[in-house]
């Protein structure tokens, strides 16, 4: 029996944000969220390049432990962050959250840091399958207060782990799993789950068999709900390759959204919506050289932006200013 993924991923800036600091990928191997902080300036660059560190997770094999793959590229993504903080002022305290789900045959590694949450449906029944690192969690897991305050408490988004501008180091929560035919995954950001009750969550995903019906109705009861924070959802099914229509193949096109499909140069769907428009606004600050065949390499402005040799004449013809102008000021002070 081979197992394949059926997944849809999806994304929307909400009603009160004016950019997507969210990302999100689903492709046949590898699932992704990730929900940045840190300012416009910082959260849409953050979540982009943790999905751009895992993308290329998204493969046939596996040549060796998939925690530890999963592990080391996440360590590569905040050590990146971090230098960036360092090396730019205005993207200090930049951050973001990461579930990353990677498989490999009938087996599931899953990753996470920060209050993004991972669900599963199995037989029927869904269960959470991360704990929020989060101080309102904190309390209670102590005892104070009890989960259904917690929902409601003014500093429940007070994250105690994420990757970014820090040098505490990565500590994740690791697990592996097996996977089973007519398993879902859902992995969202805290626009779903603090808008959505959990009930609710659950009569979802239960209720509509396509993965993507199924995130297209969450972002929608999000929205309903007033929307003020980038709300996005990653599903995937585990499907029987076998059981498949005839002559139907696993789709193995990811779906990237959110700010890191403005980045993305691979075919995808769910990329073209207002998530990805806000995104664009920070597309191109990754690429030295608007290099469209990497995945942080699109290039920037509302036309696509310019080509290098356009942005390096233009600052030598202001380096040229510059110069003349000191040069006519050092002049008159001789005078």
């Amino acid at each position: 029996m081979t197992l394949a993924f059926r997944y849809a991923a999806r994304s929307d800036v909400g009603l009160m944000r004016s950019t997507n600091q969210d990302s999100g990928y689903a492709g046949p191997h590898l699932l992704v969220l990730a929900d940045g902080m840190g300012g416009p300036a910082g959260g849409d660059i953050a979540s982009s390049i943790a999905i751009a560190h895992l993308a290329p997770l998204d493969g046939e094999s596996h040549a060796g432990d998939m925690l530890t793959l999963l592990r080391d590229a996440v360590v590569e993504a905040h050590t990146e962050l971090r230098t960036r903080a360092l090396d730019n002022p205005e993207l200090a305290g930049l951050g973001t959250t990461l579930i990353a789900a990677l498989r490999s045959g009938k087996k599931l590694a899953l990753v996470h840091i920060g209050d993004s949450r991972a669900y599963l449906v199995r037989d029927g029944v869904v269960s959470r399958l991360t704990t929020d690192h989060t101080y309102v969690q904190h309390l209670v897991e102590a005892g104070q207060p009890d989960p259904d305050e917690a929902e409601n408490h003014p500093q429940r988004s007070v994250i105690l782990r994420v990757l970014g501008d820090h040098d505490l180091g990565v500590e994740l929560d690791e697990s592996v799993r097996e996977l089973h035919v007519g398993d879902r995954f859902l992995l969202c950001s805290d626009g779903v789950s603090s808008f959505v009750s959990h009930d609710t969550i659950v009569e979802s995903l239960t209720s509509f068999p396509d993965p993507g019906e199924c995130a297209d109705h969450l972002v929608d009861l999000a929205l309903r709900a007033g929307g003020p924070d980038n709300i996005t959802a990653v599903i995937a099914d585990g499907v029987e390759v076998d059981q498949l229509p005839d002559g139907a193949a696993p789709d193995t096109s990811p779906q990237v959204v959110g700010s890191a499909a403005a980045h993305w140069s691979k075919p995808t769907r769910g990329g073209s919506g207002a998530a990805a428009r806000a995104a664009a606004l920070t597309a191109g600050q990754d690429s030295d050289d608007g290099d469209a065949s990497s995945p942080t390499g699109r290039r920037a402005g509302k036309h696509g932006g310019e080509p290098r040799r356009r942005r390096t004449g233009a600052i030598i013809t202001t380096l040229a200013l510059v110069l003349a102008l000191v040069a006519a000021g050092f002049s008159g002070y001789r005078w």
